[in-house]
Formats: C-alpha cells, structure tokens, sequence
C-alpha cells in the first residue's frame, strides 16, 4: 500500500489515503478524518518503466461538485 495525501475540499485539511499499488482506475467514497464529512476520490495509479507506482488524474470532490 501507499500513502497519498490530498487537502479535503470541505475543510482544506491535508488527509491521506493508502492507495493499491496495482495499475488502473479507481473511484469511491472516503470519510475526511477531520471533519468527517463524504469524499468522492477518482485516480489512476500507473508504474513507471522501472516499476514505481504513480498516481496520475487525482480528483477529491464534496458531492455538490459531482
């Protein structure tokens, strides 16, 4: 697993998230750990050519934004 921080778009708090290190595209819904309150997360997690997980296309959005 890696760690991956983002700042909430409800409270502007830096949050973080253990994401799968497998390639694809990922989409679902995480409590912020300060003020509690539904995160929708989309991303995609690539390996580079020498086997790093990167996180490419990273959006966390309130529900009024979807």
């Amino acid at each position: 697993m890696e760690e991956f921080f983002f700042n909430c778009p409800y409270c502007y708090a830096s949050v973080s998230i253990l994401t799968e290190p497998l390639p694809g595209h990922y989409h679902y819904i995480e409590d912020c750990e300060v003020c509690c309150r539904p995160i929708t997360l989309r991303y995609t997690v690539v390996l580079s050519p020498g086997g790093e997980v990167r996180i490419l296309h990273f959006t966390a959005t309130t529900d009024d934004e979807l």
